[in-house]
């Protein structure tokens, strides 16, 4: 059958943090806290004042705390020292290594400037690698945004690969569903293989869910440490698409020790909040959204509260000053603007 038209829209809470702060005090929600209120920018520049991408971060306090990232295509990384240290350390060793470089600077509470570090680098990045990992929510809600990535996968592929930089790209999905369900996690390592991916895709049915919050803390913590990332120089992107948040009664993985663990991998996700994600799930997603460098997007709708008025501007979200496009062409772009970051092929 024809597949619906999807249509989403996105904001980006680090480039508008003050909208950021101000969501999430008024949003009266359960989550897992992390305050990330007082946040420096750590720039990680070459010689020629290029920013080095992939530049493993460790940012330690005198009392031990540490905390760990991967700059991103730019050379960026968003720093949070209440997020891993509540005690308040005043100053912090920041080292930085890459290409058997290493450079180490200081982060003292209170700088209005970037954190700023030159490595004395000469290597040539190789090709750019992008790792794209899919992360969904495969209860029986999702039936309408999984097929409609079934549908645009080749589109998506297709298209990132006659970007700029030529990339090569490997394909991964995380599947979770909840306790109870034909399965928890599922997941799909690595492939560059198109077609076999494709078929990992279409065999994925969107099935069971008895109550609200689904198993979205294992399923994370599975995408952060059981894939098989390559180790350097590599874009690592997670598509998170999900209509329910997650559970946090549940003992194990907690969705915030894995999102300050991406930063630490350098992986980005872009959240995907689906049609009934309620304040709750919302404010989840943002969280992890915001903390790895990533975005959050929404479904949008024509008429805001309900999904089967069919594609629109409006959404019953938190948001403000977005532009809507269809799902797969948005997927692109976050892509797109990614990999844009590094040199073209050649």
């Amino acid at each position: 059958p024809q597949q619906q038209v999807v249509t989403a829209g996105m904001v980006d809470d680090n480039a508008d943090f003050s909208a950021y702060l101000q969501f999430r005090q008024r949003t009266q929600v359960t989550h897992r806290a992390r305050d990330v209120s007082e946040r420096y920018l750590l720039q990680v520049r070459n010689a020629r004042g290029m920013g080095v991408p992939d530049a493993e971060a460790a940012v330690q306090a005198a009392n031990g705390a540490p905390m760990w990232a991967r700059t991103d295509a730019a050379g960026r990384a968003w720093l949070h020292p209440n997020a891993f240290d509540p005690s308040g350390s005043q100053v912090y060793e920041v080292a930085v290594r890459k290409y058997g470089q290493q450079g180490t600077t200081f982060l003292r509470r209170g700088q209005k400037s970037a954190v700023e570090l030159v490595l004395n680098t000469a290597a040539v990045p190789p090709r750019a690698r992008l790792d794209l990992v899919f992360l969904i929510d495969a209860t029986g809600s999702m039936g309408d945004e999984i097929g409609k990535l079934k549908s645009t996968l080749r589109t998506i592929a297709n298209e990132v690969a006659q970007l700029p930089s030529r990339p090569d790209t490997c394909f991964g999905l995380v599947a979770y569903r909840d306790r109870g369900d034909a399965f928890l996690v599922r997941r799909h390592d690595f492939t560059n293989d198109l077609g076999s991916f494709q078929a990992v895709l279409d065999a994925l049915q969107a099935e069971a869910g008895g109550d609200y919050p689904e198993a979205m803390d294992e399923a994370l913590h599975e995408t952060v440490h059981r894939l098989s990332w390559r180790g350097t120089d590599a874009t690592r992107l997670v598509v998170l698409l999900a209509d329910a948040p997650p559970h946090l009664d549940y003992g194990g993985p907690q969705y915030d020790d894995d999102m300050m663990a991406a930063l630490g991998k350098g992986i980005k996700v872009f959240s995907v909040g689906a049609s009934g994600l309620d304040k709750q799930g919302e404010y989840v997603q943002r969280q992890i959204a915001q903390y790895t460098g990533g975005r959050f997007v929404f479904l949008t709708y024509r008429e805001a509260s309900n999904p089967a008025s069919g594609p629109g501007r409006e959404t019953v979200h938190d948001v403000n000053n977005y532009s809507v496009q269809t799902l797969d062409r948005l997927i692109v772009r976050l892509v797109t603007e990614e990999l844009a970051k590094l040199p073209k092929a050649g």
